[in-house]
């Protein structure tokens, strides 16, 4: 009887440290229905969600994320993405949501793309708000999933920028971003007081990861809904080829929407999230 107690004792304390060790991030649970993740993108807060919220949870269990070093979440230790992918997967078994569908941004979609391609069975569907597998191929020519060193020339200068600077930097980035001039202010404001460190490793974190040949093994639907700018073609072609290795994606393109698609076309967006979910 002593035995039993003491390992009841134990599991107790095992379950505890299993819920309180998760510390990459922050989720609000809203409404009532089948469970709906959303994850933000990189340096925004689980608020970018927040109409999309307002409609969701009416009919479902919307668990909105804010990712540690954003918003009021306190930063943690790199590496930082693929903690917050393990304690997502922890998140979500521990609390024993069945058929999951994840909604992620730009990262956030990245990330779920990677949770599905690791765990096969764990949820029903992807919708993907203008993410891609290997954001990095964006940016660097003829990119083949090289590392790129978090002590790098470009991150010692970011981590030495004055704020006045690093808000001037993330003004002209947003305006290319969102075309909502309104949501480009709130946008700011969410990177303006990101933790630095998480700002700068966070985003090489992001570009390391490399899923184009990993998404093969995604089971599940995946629909994206894509910006179209600067223009149709080239992002068709840019889809195109980060997708290559999972033919069955299903693409929606918004017309005249830069990145944040549910801020720029955000009738067209909620009616195409909430026709998916169906």
């Amino acid at each position: 009887m002593k035995t039993k107690s003491i390992l009841i004792i134990a599991f107790i304390l095992l379950m505890s440290k299993s819920v309180f060790s998760q510390t990459a991030f922050k989720v609000e649970v809203k409404g009532k229905g089948n469970p709906v993740l959303l994850f933000p993108g990189f340096g925004c807060t689980g608020e970018v969600w927040n109409e999309t919220v307002a409609e969701l949870s009416k009919n479902y269990e919307c668990h909105i994320f804010t990712f540690a070093g954003f918003g009021n979440v306190p930063p943690i230790e790199a590496p930082w993405l693929s903690t917050i992918k393990d304690q997502v997967i922890s998140y979500v078994k521990t609390k024993k949501l069945k058929n999951a569908v994840l909604i992620g941004h730009s990262l956030g979609g990245t990330l779920s793309l990677w949770l599905a391609s690791e765990e096969t069975t764990l949820f029903k569907k992807l919708i993907l708000v203008d993410a891609l597998p290997a954001n990095a191929a964006l940016m660097i020519p003829n990119y083949k999933g090289e590392t790129l060193s978090y002590d790098n020339p470009q991150s010692k200068m970011m981590l030495a920028m004055d704020q006045k600077g690093f808000e001037a930097m993330n003004s002209q980035m947003t305006s290319y971003m969102c075309m909502n001039k309104e949501k480009q202010k709130t946008i700011n404001e969410w990177i303006n007081i990101a933790d630095r460190k998480t700002y700068v490793y966070g985003y090489i974190d992001m570009l390391n990861l490399d899923l184009r040949k990993e998404i093969s093994k995604i089971k599940i639907p995946v629909v994206i809904l894509a910006a179209t700018n600067p223009d149709l073609a080239t992002v068709q072609n840019t889809y195109k080829a980060q997708y290559e290795n999972l033919p069955s994606a299903k693409i929606l393109y918004a017309s005249k929407s830069a990145h944040f698609v549910m801020y720029d076309q955000p009738e067209w967006f909620i009616e195409n999230v909430k026709s998916e979910l169906k």
